[in-house]
């Protein structure tokens, strides 16, 4: 007794670049003892256990069902509009980097039941290969020139060229091919030149390219001594600023001190001594206007109440003689104080 049997068993395995067209073979053949209904189904089985099965394309009652996963709409079909005729296959269009994965395709017409896995890998080209320069380009310096593909699935493979000249990369170059890295040891200005490197992988190439310059060494020590003199300049200029500055604010800061506390329009104050020697010298030209009745008030005046600054006594000729107190007037009622004023007759006498 036949059952359903699916004939495509060839291929298993496909490998293609991102973009490109791929179609998972599906063919089958249906025996008289089926007779009911054709399903078929394509599943997606993901790699991770954890996750499910996903249905992305089925054949159901006369009908097609494409329209579970919005990545997937219009980008997968049947190979044949009438799947009834005995091939199932599965056209994916515009490939992804995550259509990579297990599909499986089911076929079921009761009692026949049959099914097929077909592993897919999309491989992503090379792509925004860029090159540079590491290291001093000097003259008997180490250089290392680098490679790296911004896109691309493993396993990339780079492969360095030069260009200009003969073409042939330097006896002392050490190359990398798995990561991109061309190290030129002891270089020489016959390195300089222009060099190429080609990343490439199973479904696709892209490349770049970088001008190598080698040059002398610099002259490090005029270097460093013109860095030293400037900054001496620098600095001495600064403080020459500073200098100037601080005089200028010392210059005006006296031109405020003096201007606020000497004044031109101001007369001087006058001195206590001069001003006890004209209040002792009205007193005594009102004592000599006095007659000599009018001497009795200044006994009752204490002598302390002469300033004692402004006095000046004379030299004493005989010390153990005491001056006699005069009686003064009273001065009161003429508005002036009455000074004891001491006189030496013609003998030398204090009187």
């Amino acid at each position: 007794t036949r059952s359903l049997t699916i004939t495509s068993v060839d291929q298993s395995m496909f490998e293609k670049a991102q973009g490109e067209k791929v179609t998972l073979p599906c063919t089958f053949e249906l025996s008289e003892e089926d007779e009911g209904p054709l399903d078929i189904e394509w599943v997606l089985i993901p790699a991770d256990n954890q996750k499910r099965e996903q249905i992305i394309i089925m054949y159901a009652v006369d009908r097609v069902y494409n329209h579970y996963y919005a990545s997937l709409t219009g980008r997968m079909q049947f190979t044949n509009l009438d799947p009834r005729s005995g091939d199932g296959s599965l056209d994916i269009l515009n490939l992804k980097a995550a259509d990579t994965g297990t599909y499986q395709c089911k076929v079921k017409k009761a009692p026949g039941v049959q099914s097929k896995k077909i592993q897919l890998t999309v491989l992503v080209k090379p792509a925004r290969t860029k090159c540079s320069v590491e290291g001093s380009q000097e003259i008997g310096k180490d250089v290392t020139l680098k490679c790296v593909s911004q896109e691309g699935s493993p396993l990339l493979s780079y492969d360095w060229r030069r260009v200009s000249g003969t073409q042939n990369l330097p006896a002392t170059s050490m190359m990398n091919k798995n990561t991109g890295e061309l190290l030129l040891k002891n270089a020489s200005r016959e390195y300089s030149g222009t060099y190429s490197c080609v990343a490439s992988n199973r479904v696709g190439t892209d490349e770049c390219s970088v001008e190598l310059n080698v040059t002398p060494p610099v002259n490090t020590a005029g270097i460093i001594t013109g860095a030293i003199i400037g900054t001496l300049l620098g600095l001495s200029v600064l403080c020459s600023i500073i200098f100037c500055f601080c005089k200028k604010h010392r210059e005006k800061k006296y031109e405020k001190e003096v201007h606020h506390d000497i004044r031109e329009d101001v007369p001087p104050p006058k001195s206590r001594s001069s001003t006890a020697r004209s209040y002792i010298g009205s007193n005594r030209s009102s004592l000599g206007s006095m007659s000599p009745s009018n001497m009795e008030g200044y006994t009752k005046t204490p002598y302390s109440q002469v300033p004692s600054e402004d006095f000046e006594r004379a030299p004493a000729q005989n010390p153990a003689f005491a001056p006699p107190k005069v009686a003064a007037p009273n001065l009161s009622r003429m508005g002036a104080v009455p000074v004891m004023i001491p006189a030496q007759s013609k003998d030398g006498s204090i009187v």
